[in-house]
């Protein structure tokens, strides 16, 4: 009897502490998704000053936040804002969508180990926020394999308002980072400028702030000057032309760099702001080739082509960049152009 009783007591505790384990099971598992290894977002962005990102293959990026509260590509220049506002809104939003099954967690480490990138985030100090690795998706590509360095256990990751892969955000390199604009000034911060057309050396010219007002006077010394009236708000209305330039790439790896940038470039422009910054660009044409070809219906030949489309940039004597004929054609204007026709005059 007394044997009984002590098994019957071992039962009912082993059965006591299995209940328990069975039914506190589903919450330890939201701790574990609580912890640590899964709290992937930034929340205060405001301690953010480095993101470095290494791709697989060897990539290397470094995003430095800079003293305008802009960022930097690490020694090369101010990064694309078009491009850093999406990676910024991933790193500050991303969160976890759900905890894989155990039959998808192999094969979501092997998919991170070969495409995934490692991204970490440090304060001003140097001190490491956050370390983590992102790449790969799921088969309806609304949800992002992520895992924390260190960790185990891989998630898939997702970020509110959005559908796709967030690691498409992340996939970037050298200068895919870096802004294209070729000319990013106010009006008002513009102190000296300089147009010099070496085949067109009559309309080249020099254009320079003198307190409130602007002169304008031929690049060449042998150029007459023009006496005719000026135009009023000419100069401004050239000049914020100036605010936004963009390029439409850079072609720094282009092989025949070199060779280009001994032909006579068709325009090069000079501008010095009240910092005493000075921005050079070298435009250098690319003429589209005459095409020929036959139209299905009619049966005749159309020759296409022949015509001015893009230019290839040379940039503060360092980078090399294609531009839009469409787009720059803005900031080509001519020394008479800022002058009355004296035919509209009489």
């Amino acid at each position: 009897m007394k044997r009984t009783l002590i098994l019957l007591v071992v039962f009912l505790l082993l059965g006591g502490g299995a209940f328990w384990y069975l039914s506190t099971d589903d919450e330890r598992n939201k701790m574990t998704l609580a912890g640590s290894d899964r709290d992937f977002a930034l929340e205060d962005m405001s301690q953010l000053h480095k993101i470095f990102i290494a791709g697989r293959k060897g990539e290397r990026s470094t995003l430095v936040r800079n003293e305008n509260g802009g960022w930097d590509l690490e020694g090369a220049g101010p990064a694309n804002p078009h491009v850093m506002e999406p990676l910024l809104e991933a790193i500050r939003n991303v969160r976890i969508k759900y905890k894989p099954s155990d039959n998808a967690v192999k094969n979501m480490v092997n998919v991170l180990a070969t495409q995934g990138k490692k991204v970490e985030l440090y304060d001003k100090a140097g001190n490491l926020l956050k370390a983590y690795y992102i790449g790969g998706s799921t088969a309806d590509e609304r949800g992002t394999y992520i895992i924390m360095d260190g960790a185990e256990q891989p998630y898939v990751a997702e970020m509110p308002g959005f559908s796709g892969n967030l690691s498409v955000r992340f996939d970037r390199y050298g200068d895919e980072w870096r802004d294209k604009l070729l000319f990013s000034e106010k009006v008002e911060d513009i102190k000296y400028l300089s147009v010099e057309y070496p085949k067109q050396k009559n309309q080249s010219f020099i254009l320079e702030a003198t307190g409130s007002d602007y002169t304008v006077k031929p690049f060449y010394d042998i150029t007459p000057e023009i006496r005719r009236p000026f135009k009023e708000g000419s100069v401004e209305a050239y000049l914020v032309n100036f605010e936004s330039v963009g390029a439409e790439a850079f072609r720094n790896e282009y092989s025949s760099r070199d060779s280009i940038m001994q032909t006579i470039p068709f325009c090069s422009i000079t501008l010095v702001n009240t910092k005493e910054d000075t921005t050079r660009a070298v435009f250098y044409p690319i003429i589209k080739e005459k095409v020929t070809t036959q139209d299905r219906k009619t049966g005749d030949y159309v020759t296409t082509g022949g015509y001015l489309d893009r230019y290839f940039v040379l940039r503060n004597q360092q980078d090399f960049m294609l531009a839009q004929h469409l787009v720059m054609e803005k900031i080509f204007w001519g020394y008479a152009s800022f002058y009355k026709d004296t035919n509209l005059l009489n």
